[in-house]
């Protein structure tokens, strides 16, 4: 099988060099030269544990290459995969402008079937978005060619990448066709050996599943930051409480450690594009709402103990010991450690 992956972020990255390790013969394309020539001479973009190890080794064998042409990389491809960006606009709603013009430009080229996955995080709804513009450049171009959209949302943790793609707790695909179907099932073949599970849904729902997710995984996050704050008030110990309920099957351990508010490029943006997407279909996500209110109020947390302890902050220094949004990544989007950062310099301290 041909691979082509558009974008060499996070996911691209990740994406792309995980399928070329079980074998699969994989471009990864990006508009940024620069980033293009340092991947082709071993330098990565990002830090993610395991990962430039397995760039170098699947480079050197050939199964991995980089191109910062679409049009040349994009005939005879089996699978796109649309991994680009999806920033948030002023209100909430993820910007697809990037994930559109890809798709445009692989109407303006593709020469033969494929199928075109969405892997970024994109709302309920994108998948026919990038179907129409793939129809619009066919028709300029007056071509019948035939394709499927796919949606194939990422589950990766940041600092845990690697091992989420190659041993993943499920693998969920949207699809509308037997035939986009029966090529993603070959795709991910050498994953389903291993038992890994592969759920089939329609698009949509494929769509909301990554939504869902996160938003469910931000509400533990934020419930727990509450029920901390609680426990400070009523002389609880919080980690007590912590390890009474994580032992319940039913609420489980992961998401329930307390701390200054979820950041990273995923959670904040994800649930303000849910509520956003609700919004405008006439429903309000009222719980949603409360966990983004906790998180913003929860950066204020440690400041203001900070203030309480010492009172005037005005020409004090402080260190910070962890700045990334969690262990194990350089990445510092939505970081909570700069909003403390933020309030010690407004009142004084460096």
């Amino acid at each position: 099988m041909k691979i082509v992956v558009v974008g060499t972020g996070y996911v691209g990255l990740v994406t792309g060099t995980c399928l070329a390790d079980v074998g699969i013969d994989v471009i990864c394309v990006d508009v940024d030269a620069k980033k293009i020539e340092n991947l082709k001479n071993g330098i990565l973009p990002i830090y993610e544990p395991g990962l430039e190890k397995l760039v170098h080794r699947n480079f050197d064998k050939g199964r991995l290459q980089f191109s910062t042409s679409l049009p040349e990389s994009i005939p005879g491809a089996d699978v796109a995969f649309i991994a680009v960006g999806t920033p948030p606009g002023e209100d909430g709603s993820a910007d697809l402008q990037y994930v559109l013009a890809v798709a445009r430009e692989i109407g303006e080229n593709m020469n033969d079937y494929g199928v075109i996955v969405t892997k970024s995080t994109v709302p309920v709804g994108t998948a026919a978005k990038v179907k129409n513009e793939i129809n619009q450049a066919l028709a300029r171009r007056n071509k019948e060619i035939p394709f499927d959209v796919a949606s194939n949302p990422e589950f990766l943790k940041e600092g845990a990448a690697v091992n989420d793609f190659m041993k993943p707790d499920r693998i969920v695909i949207g699809v509308e066709s037997e035939r986009a179907k029966q090529v993603l099932d070959k795709l991910y073949h050498p994953f389903t050996l291993n038992g890994h599970p592969v759920i089939f849904m329609d698009v949509p729902s494929a769509e909301m599943t990554k939504y869902a997710a996160n938003a469910m995984l931000a509400t533990k996050i934020s419930f727990m930051n509450d029920i901390a704050n609680l426990c400070e008030i009523m002389g609880a110990d919080v980690n007590l409480v912590r390890k009474g309920i994580g032992t319940d099957p039913r609420i489980g351990n992961k998401f329930i450690y307390p701390g200054i508010g979820y950041g990273g490029s995923c959670f904040p943006k994800d649930v303000k594009a849910l509520i956003r997407t609700a919004r405008e279909n006439g429903h309000e996500m009222r719980i949603l709402q409360a966990v983004e209110d906790v998180n913003e109020d929860q950066k204020s947390v440690l400041f203001n103990k900070v203030k309480e302890h010492f009172g005037d902050l005005k020409g004090r220094h402080f260190a910070m010991w962890g700045l990334s949004f969690k262990p194990n990544t350089d990445d510092m989007r939505e970081a909570p450690s700069l909003s403390v950062i933020e309030q010690l310099q407004s009142n004084g301290s460096t």
